[in-house]
């Protein structure tokens, strides 16, 4: 049984990525945690130091957020009416970022899915700061679904890698378990520096090749070009359903620019996108 985190702040956004979920797990039996959490706009001295329900200022936003889940776990029962799936609402006072990673961990979870922006609705932005939030920090994968995007099976799956991780089925077994369940293609890119692969990026080459060798893929080594540019070139040619890359383990120097890579990627890319830890 897969479990499955869903982030909602009740809009439209969060609503079309548990669509998404509903239908990408549609012949799993899958439990889904549908997941709000509210951090009240003021709780100043007062609230830090006297139990919410004192001043009555966390009640208010506990019972707003209980009814809206239970709302919206209707909603889901009634136009799903899916018998192999298990919805579980998840209300919290807490910061969203800390208690999917709480949850993760607790409840094992597989995966995280949600939408890539809130209520704001600034159509510019495509990964809003919850969700960059989430991808850095999450330990199991997470997929972004562009706002309206509507489902579509996941036939073709773009990889893009460098080849600087040490790959592992164990890394790798959302990534499989869609392909499989989907009977996907993943479609491996490589954007070239001008130089040859390194030794260790040639092995770690051919640990994928062996990890996908069950699994319908081709291998593209594309010429030298900022790897968005890439993606959006190889798109242009070739129908992708989902973009799924590997956020590797960085230093701190290096941390600092991941957020700007991932934002940037966001801006571009207009189908659901997985960040695998």
């Amino acid at each position: 049984m897969k479990k499955i985190i869903l982030p909602t702040d009740f809009s439209d956004n969060a609503y079309n990525a548990i669509s998404y979920a509903m239908n990408l797990l549609k012949d799993e039996e899958t439990t889904f945690y549908i997941v709000n959490t509210y951090t009240p706009a003021i709780y100043q001295t007062e609230y830090l130091l006297h139990s919410p329900g004192q001043i009555g200022l966390g009640d208010i936003y506990q019972s707003e957020s209980i009814n809206q889940l239970e709302k919206l776990q209707k909603r889901i029962k009634k136009q799903f009416k899916n018998p192999k799936h298990t919805l579980i609402t998840h209300s919290a006072f807490n910061i969203l970022v800390d208690e999917i990673s709480s949850m993760v961990a607790n409840e094992e979870a597989d995966m995280v899915i949600m939408g890539t922006q809130g209520a704001t609705g600034a159509k510019e932005i495509f990964l809003g700061t919850h969700t960059v939030h989430v991808i850095k920090k999450a330990t199991c994968p997470v997929i972004a679904i562009p706002e309206d995007f509507k489902f579509e099976t996941p036939k073709e799956i773009l990889f893009p890698t460098d080849y600087e991780v040490e790959y592992t089925k164990e890394q790798l077994k959302v990534l499989l378990y869609l392909s499989k369940q989907h009977k996907s293609r993943i479609e491996v890119i490589h954007i070239s520096s001008g130089y040859d692969l390194t030794e260790n990026q040639s092995q770690n080459r051919s640990k994928l090749e062996e990890i996908l060798k069950n699994i319908p893929h081709t291998f593209h080594d594309l010429p030298s070009q900022e790897i968005i540019s890439g993606i959006n070139n190889f798109q242009l040619k070739n129908k992708m359903n989902i973009l799924a890359m590997i956020k590797n383990k960085h230093t701190f120097l290096e941390s600092l620019f991941i957020e700007p890579v991932i934002k940037k990627i966001g801006f571009h890319v207009t189908i659901p996108f997985m960040v695998i830890p």
